[in-house]
């Protein structure tokens, strides 16, 4: 049997909500910090929310080397959502089809849901599973401690 409960938070970000010492693994294994670059399997709306995110979670350590895959996850997630959801915002959550006759003769049209708001709900669960990982959840970034909840604008000199 697996383990019960939800699954632990990133040790970058315990250390960044101030949990208490002994819940912190001292002996946890450190990736090597190399550069870090996305996988290159992402498509280029995948790379952009890649490019949004990855600066910012590569400076506060929760996105490291081993992290690459997971989070190129993340962004493809990211991407198709947004797809579909222009998709449904242009055509609509309801849509005409057309309806084929045995021998492939059209016979007429039928009204359903837009085949886009499957794909919306997939990227929806896989973004709600897996940018929870990351600390990208609103739930998640309310738990946070650390700073006194200003952003620094140093930081932007760092990414440009």
């Amino acid at each position: 049997m697996g383990k019960r409960g939800p699954h632990p938070a990133p040790t970058a970000l315990k250390l960044v909500r101030g949990t208490r010492s002994d819940r912190v693994n001292t002996d946890e294994p450190v990736p090597s910090t190399t550069e870090i670059e996305p996988p290159e399997w992402l498509i280029q709306a995948a790379l952009d929310v890649w490019t949004e995110y990855a600066p910012d979670l590569i400076r506060k350590g929760v996105l490291t080397a081993w992290d690459v895959e997971t989070f190129g996850i993340v962004c493809d997630a990211a991407a198709r959502r947004r797809k579909a959801a222009a998709a449904l915002a242009e055509e609509g959550e309801v849509v005409e089809l057309p309806v084929f006759d045995k021998n492939g003769k059209q016979t007429g049209h039928r009204v359903t849901r837009n085949p886009w708001t499957v794909i919306l709900g997939q990227a929806d669960r896989q973004l709600q599973t897996w940018a929870a990982r990351f600390g990208l959840t609103p739930s998640d970034r309310a738990q946070l401690t650390g700073g006194d909840g200003r952003r620094d604008p140093a930081e932007d000199l760092l990414t440009g």
